[in-house]
């Protein structure tokens, strides 16, 4: 992590608290739009929706990439018009599955450390956000994967939402794309056991315009049949999975036209969801930086990181992982997309199946 962090533990609830001078400055007013400001290429622009110029063009760029963003849709990959290059693409990302052996072989001597996706990682995408739910199965795995190993859940959704579906005390969980991070509950997880718990909220001076901004995206989406605004606590999503294909382009501008009018507020997009979010130096991949940093593992070359995910937020782990040269990213897909993932594994069935592989591994390894 960067050495602005500053770490202050609370004397009486025993919580961690941080500050960190290079994500923003607190203000009363409107929060800044420096240092935390990201400046954005125009390549990155036209990914986020920020585009400029003919107003025709613009919505005809959003809608493509609406489309693209369903997983129905194989336009993440333009050049794939054959099985040859879909092949071609699965031998750059092979199943997780069939090279499970390889990944072991790649962890031995370190500590394996777990990061998980929810939506489309551990539950299946589903038409209502707020049915999301987690399989039984799925829960008793991840449970027994937090018994091996430390694991947290990274996701765009707010953490009382994801821990009302997850109901697991022992993970840690990194809720708006990473702004709100917990440490597990004290006596639940024996890897907090001697550290007290962690909280860290980057964007906490956003509250106040993210509330404000969620009240005016309900207001003006609700002429929109389908369209969804859910409040994540530090970000915002509103979700198109149930709004008729027609109406896109229409959302995509209503959409817009609330979020142009806050310049520290940014618009990018997800699998059939817009995603705001403040502009500050915070993502999923400093998300598992800073986990690895409260775990003690943030200088060492010991420690073996899998981050599994199915979304665009999670490239940024995934880059992360990349530039440190530690562990590995697991992309969740059905179909080939650009991805700094190493492996691929299609749907949280398979999920389910790598991480059971990792458990039985894990107890066969404790036993000898």
């Amino acid at each position: 992590m960067v050495s602005q962090n500053v770490v202050v533990p609370d004397a009486t609830t025993g919580i961690i608290t941080v500050s960190n001078s290079s994500v923003f400055t607190p203000s009363a007013q409107k929060p800044p739009t420096a240092p935390g400001h990201i400046s954005i290429s125009k390549k990155k622009l036209l990914k986020s929706l920020e585009i400029n110029g003919d107003q025709s063009q613009r919505l005809n760029s959003w809608v493509d990439s609406m489309r693209a963003s369903s997983p129905t849709h194989l336009r993440s990959l333009p050049s794939l018009s054959s099985e040859e290059e879909l092949n071609s693409w699965m031998k750059r990302h092979p199943s997780a599955l069939d090279m499970f052996e390889r990944i072991i072989e790649a962890s031995r001597g370190k500590e394996i450390v777990m990061f998980l996706d929810y939506d489309g990682t551990l539950s299946p995408i589903v038409a209502d956000p707020d049915r999301a739910f987690i399989s039984s199965k799925m829960r008793r795995t991840v449970k027994k994967l937090a018994k091996c190993f430390p694991t947290s859940i990274v996701t765009g959704r707010c953490i009382d939402k994801v821990f009302s579906f997850v109901k697991l005390a022992e993970l840690y969980y990194a809720g708006s794309h990473g702004m709100d991070i917990k440490g597990p509950t004290k006596g639940f997880s024996r890897y907090n056991k001697d550290k007290p718990s962690v909280l860290y909220q980057p964007a906490g001076d956003f509250l106040p315009m993210i509330d404000e901004v969620f009240k005016q995206l309900v207001e003006k989406t609700k002429s929109t049949p389908g369209a969804k605004v859910e409040n994540n606590k530090f970000c915002l999503s509103v979700h198109f999975r149930n709004v008729d294909e027609k109406k896109w382009s229409e959302l995509a501008l209503k959409v817009r036209s609330v979020v142009k009018n806050y310049p520290t507020l940014k618009l990018s997009q997800g699998r059939k969801v817009f995603e705001i979010r403040p502009t500050i130096k915070w993502d999923k991949g400093k998300a598992l930086e800073f986990l690895l940093e409260s775990l003690g593992f943030d200088n060492s070359s010991d420690v073996f990181p899998i981050y599994i995910g199915d979304d665009r937020t999670d490239e940024d782990a995934f880059k992360l992982l990349q530039e440190r040269g530690q562990g590995l990213g697991l992309l969740v897909t059905k179909f080939p997309k650009d991805t700094n993932a190493s492996y691929s594994l299609q749907d949280p069935l398979e999920v389910m199946d790598f991480l059971r592989r990792l458990v039985e591994w894990k107890q066969i390894q404790q036993s000898t």
